[in-house]
Order: structure tokens, then sequence, then C-alpha cells
């Protein structure tokens, strides 16, 4: 499993949402590439980016900062947030991000997500973000009736890279993950699933290791920099 630390950016800055509420962010940072560094010189071996502000906007809003990181790290990251047509998706790519990640656009126009897969192998995944089972779209601002196994295999072969599940009610919340949704989007699709929200200990990520479904990473934010978890002791017990 690939530990992925989170860089969440709202108006240029590094910040956390308690259960997405924009309303309720804490900022960490005001310059992502120096947090995105110190990822790094710890060990990181891939990066989590969102752009906040993009993801209820529609469109890229914190592109200066995105291009910052790429420009500060050599590790590849993928980014999610605003991120709703092929012209956006070709263009972050051709930027350098290693991965594109698509959430509202995977319910709203699933063709583009078949279409950009195949266009680019590898380097397009799809964030399902769910509250109480169900798919949260536009910023987690807008529920929806589609439960998450049920989107999720609309991409079975689709050549998506991974899918990034975050459920809503634990993200940022310090509560620990949910390991058993996770796992059981795990068994129910083929495609890599990377467990988002809510991991804030070393035995949050020791459970979604040995949940008894395969799982590709996790996310973890807010404890890597509250320091309620080391990054290079978390990285050790998910090698193992």
């Amino acid at each position: 499993m690939i530990l992925y630390p989170a860089i969440d950016l709202k108006d240029g800055q590094c910040v956390r949402l308690y259960k997405g509420d924009m309303a309720k962010a804490t900022v960490f940072g005001d310059d992502p590439a120096e947090q995105a560094r110190a990822f790094v010189e710890k060990g990181a071996e891939w990066l989590h980016l969102v752009d906040l502000n993009g993801a209820f906007a529609g469109a890229p809003v914190n592109g200066g900062a995105v291009d910052a990181i790429l420009a500060a790290v050599d590790v590849p990251a993928q980014l999610g947030g605003g991120i709703r047509d092929m012209a956006t998706i070709e263009g972050w790519l051709a930027k350098g991000l290693a991965r594109v990640i698509l959430g509202t656009v995977a319910v709203e126009n699933p063709d583009l997500v078949r279409q950009a897969a195949r266009a680019f192998p590898g380097q397009v995944a799809v964030g399902i973000d769910a509250r109480n089972g169900r798919v949260a779209t536009k910023g987690w601002a807008e529920e929806t009736d589609i439960e998450v196994t049920e989107l999720a295999r609309q991409f079975e072969d689709a050549g998506v890279a991974a899918i990034i599940y975050t459920d809503i009610n634990r993200d940022g919340a310090m509560q620990g993950p949910n390991v058993e949704a996770t796992a059981a989007l795990a068994r129910a699709v083929s495609i890599p699933v990377i467990a988002s929200g809510g991991v804030s200990r070393l035995a949050d990520l020791v459970a979604l290791r040995d949940c008894g479904a395969k799982l590709d990473g996790a996310i973890s934010g807010r404890a890597l920099y509250d320091g309620k978890l080391d990054l290079a002791e978390a990285m050790a017990v998910l090698r193992g």
C-alpha cells in the first residue's frame, strides 16, 4: 500500500476541511510548495492534491499553487477538483501531473472518463465521494441516489488507474476510516482502490492493510499536519 500525503488547496493555502465543509477549514500553511517539499523529505513517494475551490467552481482555481508544487518536487502527484472536460485533463497532464482524479464528471458524464482513460492510460482515476453510502458531487455539496459500488462498477472495463474512495463523514474528523465500506468496494471491483477520509493514526492504516481486501493505498492529511501520524513510520507499516 502507498501512503499519499494530502495537500488540500483553498485560496492558495494548505487547509483541511471538517467533513467537507468549506466554512470549517483549518489553515495549515501559506506555502503549498514548501509543504510538498517537507512531505518528500520525510519519504513521501506520491502526493495527493485537491483544488477545493475548483471542486465548487467546476474549473481549476488553485493552478498557481499546483504549478509551484510540481516545480518543487520530483515525486508523482495526483490532483482532483474541478476537472470536468478533456481540455482540462490534457492541460494538467501536460504540466506534469502523474494522474488526474475525476469525481463529479464520473457521475454526470461517465463517457468522458472512459474517453480520457483510453487517451491517457494509467493517468486517470475516479474519485468516489460518499455520504452514508451515496455518492456526492460538486465539492460534496450535492448528494445523489447513486450507491458507491453501482458507480464504481460502471468503470470496471474502462481502464481507469484507481478509485479514490472518500467517506465524507470521516474526512478531517480524526475518527478513523470506514474500513468496512472501503473493503466492500475493493472486493466489488477489480480496479485498485485508495482509501481516503479519517486516517488519523497507525492503527487505522493497519486496519486498512489487514481488511481482507487488497487496497492500493491510503490518503492522510490532518493527522500528518497535527503530528498524530509520523509519515516515515506510517510508510514502514504499510510496507509490512
